[in-house]
């Protein structure tokens, strides 16, 4: 579906811009405009909304939260007013509920698609100027980044990359007409989440597939398909139990861990738990189980043995089932995959595995791939399941400029610096939706956005009752924030992963944790009382009120 915007002037004044006209971008417009009456405007990429879901068309893309919660809380109206086919939903049924709410609200006549923003930069006047790649400029009072965190595709600098004769596909950038590989021969380099979801039906079509894989992955069951219609009844008519109690969870789901850890219960009883929730599928066995596998080396490989024989009893090769198993990581420090079919599609015999750890890849070729030990590949189309470059990247694409003409990823050139991964220093009035050091992609994202839109709502209608022009952080507060950050993930066993949680799939990125492990529901409980004291950790017009000891409070480490 592509949208259609009239031509707006080469320059013009607004309240606020934001970035992108997905999941945040279209309620942080609802918020600035419908609730408060503010003139914003929408700057988005693509010919339609979505964000992310535009662009991530690949076969099996679908989303990995439940469907009843991978929504809007925000109004019971518009809850009551969709429902889901399946328990996870498809990107086609993503795109449609996201166009559905761009109906409802009335939201595309502020949105301009089919236009990228190229800068932004902050003048001493307290004013932000956006350029696009249209030649509009827009100055603002206000910025926000609502650009998504898997945003940014990664394609890895293979030699070669562009001398292979066939097409090549990026899950990132799907073509929104499909591929139909009925009858060729696919190589897919990757092994990811788009990789585990798309490779039964690439597998159901080509006549070969040939899967290239640098890490295993620990893959959950999805158990997807329709929902009761009773459940769904249930559902609909507690939309505020269930709003309160995702806003107050650990991870946006309507899932608790253990009162007890996986080393402080016996085998048979840590046995039926785990398989009870094997077989419920889902998140489970990662959100729902035991808090120990993510601090104890001892909690964690209890958790991975069990994983490990559900590999080896699905897949039929034992040296298949060998490059299946993960090893070099802990379970849960890497995002875990939800599993349709998976591991069963390497019991075909038309569907290869390739381990390109110990034998990497040497270059693209024309017809295919070759290794480091000169094995070559030949193929019709290859498939790229090369992630993204998560967080930071989408930000570091545009050239934002702060105080000083300061360059963001310049700032942020040893990893990114903020204050609850909302704000930074030297950069008034410019808000990151879930940006990183925030709950973010370790939540089930609309709660952590409807949360943030909130947030930065109530920041502007503060300023605006003052009559003030600019908030930012304080670089205390953000040196703080920082230090606080990588404190507590280091308390955990998250950074021993070669994950992009830690920007490790990204050659130079620096190695640092990215998200913030404070958990939904005590990091929003953290904001409340930063804004019920009057925005500690802020400069509002360069008055600043010092951040409390509270606000560096780990939870769960207490």
């Amino acid at each position: 579906m592509t949208e259609t915007t009239t031509g707006p002037p080469a320059t013009s004044t607004v309240d606020a811009v934001i970035i992108g006209a997905g999941f945040s971008g279209l309620y942080m417009l609802h918020k600035l405009r419908d609730e408060m009456g503010l003139h914003a405007r929408v700057f988005e990429t693509g010919d339609g909304v979505g964000g992310t879901w535009y662009w991530n068309r690949y076969p099996g893309a679908r989303s990995d939260s439940d469907s009843y919660i991978y929504g809007f809380t925000f109004d019971r109206d518009l809850w009551e007013s969709w429902e889901w086919s399946e328990r996870y939903p498809e990107s086609h049924e993503i795109r449609g509920y996201l166009e559905h709410v761009a109906d409802r609200f009335d939201l595309r006549r502020d949105i301009t698609f089919g236009t990228r923003v190229v800068s932004a930069t902050y003048d001493e006047d307290s004013h932000w100027r956006v350029v696009t790649d249209q030649g509009e400029t827009v100055t603002a009072t206000y910025v926000i980044s609502a650009v998504g965190a898997l945003s940014a595709s990664n394609t890895p600098p293979f030699e070669g990359i562009d001398t292979f004769a066939g097409p090549t596909f990026h899950t990132g950038h799907w073509p929104h007409e499909g591929v139909d590989f009925t009858g060729q021969r696919v190589g897919m380099i990757g092994s990811g989440a788009s990789a585990v979801q798309a490779t039964p039906l690439i597998a159901a079509q080509a006549s070969e597939l040939t899967v290239f894989q640098r890490t295993a992955n620990y893959i959950i069951p999805a158990n997807n398909g329709p929902v009761d219609p009773q459940v769904k009844a249930e559902r609909r008519e507690d939309w505020a139990g269930i709003r309160e109690r995702i806003q107050q969870s650990n991870f946006g789901f309507e899932l608790y861990l253990q009162e007890k850890g996986a080393a402080e219960v016996s085998d048979d009883e840590r046995e039926a738990l785990l398989e009870d929730f094997w077989n419920r599928g889902g998140f489970h066995i990662w959100l729902g189980s035991y808090a120990d596998i993510f601090f104890s080396t001892e909690a964690n490989d209890l958790v991975r043995r069990f994983l490990d024989r559900k590999i080896r009893e699905t897949v039929h090769d034992p040296a298949t089932a060998d490059l299946l198993v993960p090893s070099g990581y802990p379970f849960g420090c890497k995002r875990n995959p939800l599993d349709s079919g998976y591991f069963e599609t390497f019991n075909e015999p038309h569907v290869h595995l390739v381990d390109v750890k110990t034998n990497p890849i040497a270059a693209i070729t024309g017809s295919g791939l070759r290794l480091a030990d000169g094995a070559e590949f030949e193929f019709d189309a290859l498939v790229l399941a090369t992630g993204f470059d998560a967080m930071t990247g989408p930000l570091n694409r545009i050239d934002i400029r702060g105080r000083g003409g300061q360059l963001l990823r310049e700032k942020w050139a040893e990893g990114p610096r903020t204050y609850l991964g909302l704000m930074s220093h030297d950069f008034p009035n410019l808000f990151t939706i879930t940006g990183p050091q925030s709950p973010s992609v370790l939540s089930n994202m609309p709660v952590s956005i409807e949360q943030h839109v909130d947030l930065v709502g109530r920041i502007i209608v503060d300023l605006r009752e003052r009559g003030a022009s600019e908030i930012e952080p304080t670089k205390e507060a953000e040196d703080a924030w920082c230090t606080y950050n990588a404190e507590i993930a280091n308390a955990t066993l998250f950074p021993t992963a070669d994950t992009w949680y830690m920007g490790a799939n990204i050659p130079g990125k620096p190695r640092q944790f990215l998200p913030n492990l404070d958990f939904v529901g005590p990091y929003r409980a953290k904001c409340d009382q930063i804004a019920a004291n009057g925005w500690e950790g802020f400069a509002i017009d360069g008055v600043a009120t010092p951040a409390g000891d509270h606000v560096y409070r780990w939870a769960l480490a207490s």
